[in-house]
């Protein structure tokens, strides 16, 4: 897809206005908002005559909420990818959005560049699942190992990552010591829930703040920590 048209249903009008704003930004890598709706009403009208790639969705509305238009845009538009945006992570509303036909629950907070990704990569057909949500939904990236003595010491070697690099961020660690475990970018992108580009760009993101240029070096670098 060389082009994604956007639709922006939510029935915050600032952050919908500013959030096209921040999306406008981005025209030279592909991206356009194709329009706006202020509740799921809004957006059945819309479809028709805007056609868009994918809908970010927000979860409450009035008239029809986001939960319940997601169900009969995907029945009628099967081809349109629902990304649900919002403030709200509770389970409920995770497990009957993506029930619904949504393939992306992603919390506001995240920054405009990774949105970016994460509508590449629902519109490319991954499931993307905000990382806070996905350690309850899915289960942690090192829940395979509850209850190990291993678990205690990657948990160990996270906080000696985020004390030793204070830009660190958890997710950024995590990513670390997965690859400190050896894992590549497709085996870290499966175990954390996350597009293969998302951990690309965390990749990156790291090895500037460690001061390595790729992989190998931070390997010699940390992989040694206990």
């Amino acid at each position: 897809m060389d082009h994604i048209k956007i639709l922006i249903v939510d029935d915050q009008t600032l952050f919908a206005s500013s959030l096209k704003i921040v999306l406008d930004n981005y025209v030279n890598r592909g991206l356009s908002v194709v329009g706006i709706a202020h509740d799921g009403k809004e957006c059945l009208d819309l479809l028709p005559s805007v056609t868009p790639h994918i809908i970010l969705m927000d979860v409450r509305m009035p008239v029809l909420d986001g939960v319940e238009t997601t169900k009969i845009v995907h029945q009628k538009y099967p081809k349109i990818k629902i990304m649900m945006l919002t403030t709200f992570d509770d389970d409920t509303y995770v497990q009957r959005a993506l029930s619904n036909g949504a393939t992306g629950y992603v919390l506001k907070n995240i920054e405009p560049e990774e949105l970016l990704v994460c509508i590449q990569a629902v519109c490319k057909g991954t499931l993307l699942v905000s990382a806070s949500v996905g350690y309850r939904f899915y289960g942690s990236a090192l829940s395979e190992l509850d209850n190990d003595p291993e678990r205690t010491r990657l948990l160990r070697k996270i906080g000696y990552l985020q004390s030793r690099f204070p830009d660190l961020k958890r997710r950024e660690a995590e990513v670390l010591c997965l690859i400190l475990l050896g894992m590549d970018n497709a085996q870290i992108s499966q175990k954390m829930f996350i597009a293969g580009q998302t951990v690309k760009n965390y990749t990156s993101m790291i090895y500037a703040k460690i001061g390595v240029d790729d992989r190998l070096h931070a390997i010699r670098l940390l992989g040694h920590l206990e």
